[in-house]
């Protein structure tokens, strides 16, 4: 009787012990500063839920790929996806996961214009290549009829610093007019043809907040949070879409490649804004490596599937749109080619 006494004693032990080793597991990543805020409340929820700790360091995209490239962290992510040069680094094949979807917004600071301007991407690019310089231009006002605009110059704004943000912007004017895509082109940071530079999103909205006339480019959530109105932009389907939380899931439901590594930024979706932008989380598709353990790789995956699944139901409280059903079958099927010496790590998901 004893005996057995001490092998169910033995047994709990090893439990609670196992079940106390899988609960201190802490995995890291790095990345993306635009994804932080939607990140930090899944991380803590799935904390509360499992006793998984992640940390996340918001240190932008590039520093992101820097650390994933490193195998200093579980994960990186990036708002922009790697290119081949990069990858080419690798010591390993390297997934891109998306996320989530955000929006890169026009706003603006009018006097008596509302929310709803209509812009075209040739009005928009002129603009910002400083060839429309006041708001009663006849190409704004033809757009926009039944609206009084002032006479007030235009004021660009624009990032001064490097950022994903810049990067979807500027990729999709040179997408739109063939003029900015030689003059300025696209990249986190460009040489801007006219404007002034804020630094990070806050740096943009406190400018145009501060400057009647004033037009930029910031994401989503500081529109909302700042009561700025934006535009509505023409998508290549002809119709002024506005940036809602639909609209920028729409722009994902097309053709998405099987690595996901595409912008869908002047997206084919009949529905969809054009100016949407997928943030993608970084991972070796072999886990084996560095002396991980299986633990720890499995850890990983678990979080990932929660992410774009459970997870998905907390994007929309903090401006972020959900993935649509395409990118998720997409996911699934990433998540599932994820191994530990050859071997899936997810078998009955």
């Amino acid at each position: 009787m004893k005996k057995w006494l001490l092998l169910i004693g033995l047994g709990l032990l090893g439990f609670f012990c196992g079940s106390v080793r899988a609960g201190e597991v802490t995995l890291l990543g790095a990345g993306a500063t635009f994804p932080y805020p939607l990140y930090s409340k899944w991380f803590h929820v799935y904390y509360q839920k499992t006793g998984v700790k992640v940390n996340y360091q918001s240190i932008g995209s590039g520093g992101g790929i820097r650390q994933i490239l490193a195998r200093t962290v579980d994960f990186g992510a990036t708002d922009a996806p790697m290119s081949e040069e990069e990858l080419a680094k690798a010591p390993g094949k390297i997934l891109h996961l998306p996320m989530a979807l955000g929006a890169v917004v026009v706003a603006y600071n009018v006097p008596g214009v509302p929310s709803g301007l209509k812009l075209t991407p040739q009005v928009l690019a002129d603009i910002f290549l400083g060839k429309i310089r006041k708001w009663n231009d006849p190409r704004i006002v033809q757009l926009n009829p039944g609206i009084k605009f002032p006479g007030l110059p235009i004021l660009v704004i624009h990032r001064s610093d490097g950022s994903g943000t810049t990067f979807n912007f500027t990729y999709y004017l040179s997408r739109v007019s063939p003029e900015w895509r030689k003059r300025v082109g696209y990249g986190k940071a460009v040489r801007w043809p006219t404007g002034i530079g804020g630094k990070g999103n806050e740096g943009v909205t406190g400018y145009l907040k501060q400057f009647p006339g004033a037009i930029g480019y910031i994401e989503l959530a500081y529109a909302h949070q700042n009561k700025l109105p934006v535009a509505a932009l023409q998508n290549k389907a002809g119709k002024f879409i506005r940036p809602t939380l639909e609209s920028i899931s729409a722009a994902a439901r097309t053709n998405i490649p099987p690595d996901t590594r595409t912008l869908i930024v002047n997206t084919d979706a009949p529905e969809g804004y054009p100016l949407a932008a997928m943030t993608w989380i970084l991972v070796y598709q072999e886990q084996a490596y560095g002396g991980r353990s299986l633990e720890r790789a499995r850890a990983l995956v678990d979080l990932l599937w929660w992410c774009v699944h459970e997870a998905q139901e907390y994007n929309e409280a903090l401006f972020y749109a959900r993935l649509p059903e395409n990118l998720v079958r997409i996911n699934e099927k990433l998540l599932r080619s994820i191994t530990y010496r050859g071997q899936p790590i997810l078998q009955e998901k």
